[in-house]
């Protein structure tokens, strides 16, 4: 009965031993891929051009959090969904009012926080100046700024002119702040379903590697 007591004790720690062991080498292989696709999503973007606050937007997640499990899933998403989905399938995008979009040009500038897109009402609100249609039978038509002065030294651009230059006409330009298009054709840049597919696939290798028995060798 001794015997049979230390042989049921033995396999009962083998047993939880080897559970410790699958449960961290599941929930270390889970978060390997997780973090392995979120890193591989972040330098698609960045490789398209896309820039890296977009790319940064890629986030993932390992479930559940803060404990090891023989279950463990991972989340990768993305805070900006919509935009990657018109990156990841390609869009024709079009004015919801049926007219023209307006793409700002470098001397349109950017909206104060840096962060919201510039349009002609925030543009016009900013620097209290009404913008002039300009149709163009070849090419986009535009949105100008009149009576404007290119500025002096680093920071560059143009300015409201001053009173003087109005009454002398001397140094004013007319400057394109918007191209205005019906549409605007958005080609598919990346391929997030294939990265998640490679990564997935990768799962059963990263398990094994992360896999440890209790002398400490790995899988």
């Amino acid at each position: 009965m001794r015997l049979q007591a230390a042989i049921e004790g033995d396999l009962k720690r083998f047993l939880a031993e080897e559970v410790t062991a699958a449960e961290e080498a599941v929930t270390a292989g889970v978060r390997e891929a997780s973090n392995g696709l979120k890193q591989e999503l972040r330098r698609q973007i960045a490789g398209a051009g896309l820039g890296q606050r977009f790319a940064n937007t890629w986030r993932s997640e390992v479930y559940p959090k803060g404990a090891r499990s023989i279950r463990a899933a991972g989340l990768v998403f993305s805070k900006a969904p919509n935009i990657v989905r018109v990156y990841e399938d390609g869009a024709v995008i079009r004015s919801r009012h049926g007219f023209f979009l307006a793409i700002p040009t470098l001397a349109a500038g950017r909206f104060g926080d840096g962060r919201r897109k510039m349009t002609p009402g925030l543009w016009e609100r900013m620097h209290g100046v009404r913008l002039r249609f300009v149709y163009r039978r070849r090419g986009p038509s535009l949105l100008v700024a009149d009576n404007r002065r290119a500025r002096t030294g680093k920071r560059g651009g143009f300015a409201k002119a001053s009173a003087s230059a109005l009454r002398t006409g001397r140094g004013l330009v007319t400057v394109p702040m918007f191209l205005l298009v019906p549409q605007v054709t958005v080609r598919k840049r990346l391929d997030v379903a294939g990265a998640a597919r490679k990564w997935i696939a990768a799962l059963p290798t990263l398990v094994n590697r992360n896999w440890r028995d209790p002398e400490g060798r790995s899988g």
